[in-house]
Formats: C-alpha cells, structure tokens, sequence
C-alpha cells in the first residue's frame, strides 16, 4: 500500500501558503488552553466513516508540545478498495503539517491500516517523524510507551484475511448507523452507535477486549514503562492494570475521544466536543482512577 503514502507526497512538500482559519496561531484573545501532549489515533482518513470536520476543530482548540499520532491515520485498506479524500481529509494533513511547521513535535506510528508507513520508519515528512513506537516521559515523570496495538491482536498477526473480513463488516456497520442516526437526527434524538452496542452486548467481542488491554500493559510493564499509550480497537479508556497505567485514546470515527497530557503532567481523556471522559493526577497527588 506504498502507494498511498506517495500519494501524500504533494501534501507533504507544498508550500501551506497563508494560515486561515485553521491556523493554531488565529485563536481567541485568551486562546484556549495549551497541552503539553495530545495522543489521537484511529483517524481513517481515506474512508466516509471519518469525522474529519470535528477532528479539525479539535485541534484547532487544543494546541499541543507534542502531537503524537497512534496509528491507523490513513486507512490503506480501505483506499486499496476504492479512493476516497474529500478536501476535509487534505485539511487534515494540512493541519498536522502545520503543527509541526510551527514548532509542535508530531510523532507518527503506524498502525496495521497504514502498515506502508512502516517502511519509511526512521525518516521525517514535512517534520513528522515516523518511528516503530515511541516513549513520552509526562512532566511528573512517568514513562509512557506509544504503541498503535496491532501487534497484540491475534486476528491480525494469525489471520489477517479475518480481519480484513471484520474491517469490511465494521465498514457496512458505519454505513449503516450513518443512515439510522440521520433518521434519529430527524426524530430529535442524539447520536446512537450501532457498533458499539454490537460490541457491548457480544461476549467475546467483550472478551477480546479485556484480553488486548491485558497484554497490552504486561508489555509496557515489560519493558520498564510505568503506562501505554495506544490505539487499535476504538475503544477509549484509561485504568490500571497490575500496576500499569493503560490509556487508550479511542478514535475518531465514532467516539470522537483523544488523551491529553497538562502542563503538569495530569493525564486525561477527552470527548469532543463533550465533557471529560476521565482523568488521572500525578501519582504524587493521588492515585490513579480505576
């Protein structure tokens, strides 16, 4: 799927001409309230299920040291099958383009739907750098291991034709919750996920998850990390788990949620443009929420 990485390439190296209104710096007198992190993933630029329109304002209000992108950015899959970008998902690239021109660090792992971009580890574009995994140490201290969450999940790594098959049936999902919520939008109800309440009301689809959250922190615990930070199965969170601090910062296909990290450290997750999913204090102040 290299052959969608290169189809950015224009995107990556055009001048972004005169910030508009989607510049970081064109904000309200005041501005909004600045991070020191921000952790997003599962965009799936690239398909209709994508809700580039709110991710922008997102970012647009939450200006960030670090921007770090966990995978699952661009959906190869999808974009192998039939070519979708409306200019919603070029302003995304655009914007994220703009963060690092302006002296935000923008951080790139790849997932398992923009697996190409593996082969282009190690290098920069536009200054985003794209790495295998990263750790981000917050300002209290604790080291955080970033990770997309792939490579924990059996379908993936034993029977990717399933996954494919599963990803074509999440796809006709969306599709189908699209048409329904419109008819609820008329009826003046909110906004209903159909697939998240598939997910919730399977058993094993419960069981999968427990599971990949599970092997998830035994790896970051592994390898000397106090918490993981990752993406993969759209289902934000943040816990402890034997000890280690879990986070998952959701997607933005549906739950439209990302984990952010304040000045002094205190993590949290939040729903855009709703309240705060939840947070943790600096183990120093408090322990972490279960």
């Amino acid at each position: 799927m290299r052959a969608a990485f290169d189809a950015l390439g224009p995107w990556l190296h055009e001048p972004l001409g005169p910030d508009g209104a989607g510049s970081d710096t064109l904000l309200p007198a005041g501005g909004p309230r600045r991070y020191r992190a921000v952790f997003i993933s599962d965009l799936h630029l690239g398909t209709p299920g994508c809700q580039a329109v709110a991710l922008l304002d997102f970012l647009k209000h939450h200006p960030s040291d670090h921007l770090y992108l966990v995978g699952d950015i661009v959906d190869g899959w999808q974009l192998r099958r039939r070519w979708f970008w409306p200019q919603a998902h070029n302003d995304v690239v655009q914007k994220l383009l703009r963060r690092a021109r302006k002296g935000c660090r923008v951080v790139f792992v790849p997932g398992n739907h923009d697996e190409f971009a593996r082969a282009f580890v190690g290098h920069s574009f536009g200054g985003i750098e794209v790495v295998a995994d990263a750790v981000h140490t917050t300002a209290d201290g604790r080291s955080l291991w970033v990770t997309h969450g792939d490579h924990f999940d059996g379908v993936i790594q034993c029977a990717k034709w399933l996954a494919y098959l599963g990803d074509n049936l999440y796809e006709f999902t969306l599709k189908l919750n699209r048409h329904l919520n419109t008819l609820r939008a008329r009826m003046g109800l909110p906004y209903w996920s159909l697939s998240a309440y598939l997910k919730g009301k399977v058993k094993k689809a419960l069981n999968y998850v427990t599971d990949f959250e599970v092997a998830v922190a035994a790896e970051a615990r592994r390898r000397g990390h106090d918490g993981v930070v990752c993406g993969h199965i759209h289902r934000a969170e943040m816990r402890e788990i034997g000890g280690t601090l879990y986070c998952n910062d959701g997607d933005w296909v549906e739950s439209h949620t990302a984990l952010v990290e304040h000045l002094d450290g205190r993590l949290e997750l939040l729903q855009w443009p709703a309240a705060p999913v939840h947070t943790t204090t600096s183990p120093a102040k408090a322990g972490v929420a279960a």
